[in-house]
This record gives structure tokens, sequence and C-alpha cells, in this order.
């Protein structure tokens, strides 16, 4: 894990915006995890739903689009999505009310976090500003 969180800060700290980003959520989808870096340091690791077979969360470097905290989907009958971060497109790291799915995948693409996880980590891109956040997602 500590060459995924070296490798994916040496991806993001490449791009010239993210030069100044502080907070950089990294998602691994083979391992269904989740590692929050602060100023490059490690200082959270979560399981994650990422999407079930059929569907797709895709893989790439992100900015946050829009915070939402308590969103509801308009494409999934009003499906809860909690204290969300949306940042590409319909796709968005948010808390489930299925924890007992997280670690393995479940999702229609977005990135599930237990709701304290997704509400510890909104917190954090509210406070340090969206365009201080990057999310990393890799297979």
């Amino acid at each position: 894990m500590k060459f995924f969180i070296a490798f994916a800060i040496a991806i993001v700290m490449a791009g010239p915006a993210a030069a100044t980003a502080k907070i950089i959520a990294l998602v691994d989808i083979s391992q269904q995890e989740m590692v929050v870096a602060v100023d490059g340091k490690g200082v959270h690791r979560w399981p994650v739903s990422t999407a079930r077979p059929g569907k797709r969360t895709p893989t790439g470097t992100y900015k946050p689009q829009f915070l939402s905290p308590r969103h509801r989907s308009s494409l999934y009958n009003g499906a809860p999505m909690p204290w969300a971060i949306f940042f590409h497109g319909n796709y968005a790291i948010h808390g489930t009310d299925q924890v007992k799915r997280l670690g393995r995948p479940a999702s229609a693409g977005c990135v599930r976090l237990h709701p304290d996880h997704a509400k510890t980590l909104f917190q954090m891109v509210r406070e340090a500003g969206m365009s201080n956040m990057r999310v990393v997602i890799k297979n």
C-alpha cells in the first residue's frame, strides 16, 4: 500500500493544477480501499464499495466538482448519498446505508464509504477547499 500511496501522489503531483492539492483520496478498486493523504501523509484508510459487475467506476485523477451534504440520487430512485463529493459527472464519493457491503464491489459506479468516513472526508474538503483536493482511482 505504501507503494500505491507514493505512486498515486507522484501521478497527482505531476499535473500542473495538482501542486496545490493538500488532500488526496486514493481509491484502489482491486483492494476496495481508500487511503486519504494530507500533505503527502496517509491519515485515513477506509473500506469502500465501487462498481459491482456490469457497472463501472471511472479510473484516473479528478478534481471535485461540487459538494452536497444531503444528496439524493436523481438516477436511482432518490437513493441517499450523504456527504457526496462529486468528481466526474454523476460519479461521487459518498456515504452509504449499506455498510455491510463495504470492502467489496456493490455500487453502480460511485465510491461508497461508511457515512462517518464520508462526513470526515467531506468536512476535510470543505475546510481545505475543493481546489486543494484530488481523487485518484486505480484498478
